[in-house]
């Protein structure tokens, strides 16, 4: 199994910039479909960005779509989520989190994956 570890959260203004990291530990990591989701107090958690084994297809939420950019590093063993002109809705717990699947199909899907992070906290002051 993996174990996945997020970083790089914290305070930022409306506007500001984050990367947020998650570091992966076990079996192989190229082997595993990542994505990002979050929780905000009250709400379920939602899709957010998922990425393909080699990093070449990625998938976004429609309310991150051209603000929000994921990544993965196959020899770093890390993904990242690049988060960029930040809102206040954004803030919420991000968490990553890996599946085995042959497909891309359901990487928005929480219930298809079967590892978490412990989640970092961002919170976007207005």
């Amino acid at each position: 199994q993996v174990q996945l570890k997020e970083s790089g959260g914290g305070l930022v203004q409306a506007g500001g910039s984050l990367r947020l990291s998650c570091a992966a530990s076990g079996r192989t990591f190229s082997m595993y479909r990542m994505g990002w989701f979050r929780q905000a107090p009250g709400k379920e958690r939602v899709f957010v960005a998922a990425i393909s084994l080699s990093g070449s297809s990625t998938y976004y939420a429609d309310f991150v779509q051209g603000r929000f950019t994921i990544s993965r590093d196959n020899v770093k063993n890390t993904v990242y989520l690049q988060m960029n002109s930040l809102k206040p809705e954004d803030t919420a717990v991000y968490y990553c989190a890996a599946r085995i699947s042959g497909t891309d199909y359901y990487a928005s899907t929480a219930s298809t994956y079967g590892y978490w992070g412990q989640g970092t906290q961002v919170t976007v002051s207005s």
